[in-house]
């Protein structure tokens, strides 16, 4: 601008309020946001797995070396990590597998192992729920597994467990193989007499215990774990008033808790 032969420059300058309004702080908001649901996304993922897998991918990853595996994919050992048949259980750690078991024994009360227990009988053994009984006894989780007409547990006069027991049992010891807790197998029969040559009620209820033990061993149970295997005929019936009851004719298997466990009255 001339004026009067001077020239006049002048400068606008302009406000830095609009400055606030841009968009910088919207990207960081939205890292923010994703990195938010990608955290709740995989908390929700860890929950739907289970214990067991859990265990072995945390193994995985605790002997993971990059030194002696840098290129090695994990996902080419996917399948037997995340495996949980019996022939890979042999891959998972001893001293973890003990730590696992004794950190899920020690979360677990009584009252929480009877709920989680009814939980999957009346999911896998729905039709059975009438013939087994879960209950806490001088502080332990007991499970009675009982004869009812028409279904027995056991071949009559013998101690050969029928295919429906064999299934009842495999769910119990799929459930308690993986707990530290000491385990009691009680055999109870019915006050009907039994006698075959010098056999009893006393040597039949002590064998179907003991066959109870040896299909329980088979579904995972360590026998280290197993405290007393015992045989009790018809001296504690499950229902008094009618000792000729078949539900009187059970298997009582019993997860311990320290103490001594005294017998049922």
């Amino acid at each position: 601008m001339n004026d009067g032969g001077k020239i006049i420059i002048r400068k606008k300058v302009k406000s830095r309020h609009a400055e606030g309004h841009s968009g910088a702080w919207k990207v960081a908001y939205a890292d923010f946001v994703t990195a938010m649901m990608a955290f709740f996304l995989l908390m929700w993922l860890i929950t739907m797995v289970s214990p067991e897998k859990r265990a072995r991918v945390a193994q995985y990853f605790k002997q993971f070396s990059i030194f002696t595996k840098t290129g090695e994919s994990f996902m080419n050992k996917s399948s037997s990590v995340f495996d949980e048949s019996g022939s890979n259980a042999s891959k998972i750690d001893l001293d973890m597998k003990k730590n696992f078991q004794a950190q899920r024994g020690g979360m677990d009360s009584p009252q929480q192992i009877m709920k989680n227990l009814q939980l999957a009988i009346h999911k896998q053994l729905g039709t059975a729920n009438d013939q087994i009984k879960v209950d806490i006894y001088e502080g332990g989780v007991r499970i009675q597994i009982m004869d009812s007409k028409g279904r027995p547990m056991f071949d009559s006069g013998s101690a050969n467990p029928t295919p429906y027991a064999k299934k009842v049992l495999e769910v119990i010891g799929e459930y308690i193989k993986a707990m530290p807790n000491r385990v009691a197998i009680e055999g109870h029969t019915d006050a009907l007499p039994y006698v075959k040559g010098d056999r009893t009620n006393w040597d039949l209820s002590t064998e179907r215990a003991l066959s109870t033990r040896r299909v329980l061993q088979v579904y995972g149970l360590e026998p280290a774990r197993v405290s007393r295997v015992a045989g009790y005929a018809d001296t504690v019936p499950l229902v008094k008033g009618d000792p000729l009851d078949p539900r009187n004719r059970r298997i009582s298997i019993i997860l311990l808790f320290g103490g001594t466990y005294h017998k049922p009255g």
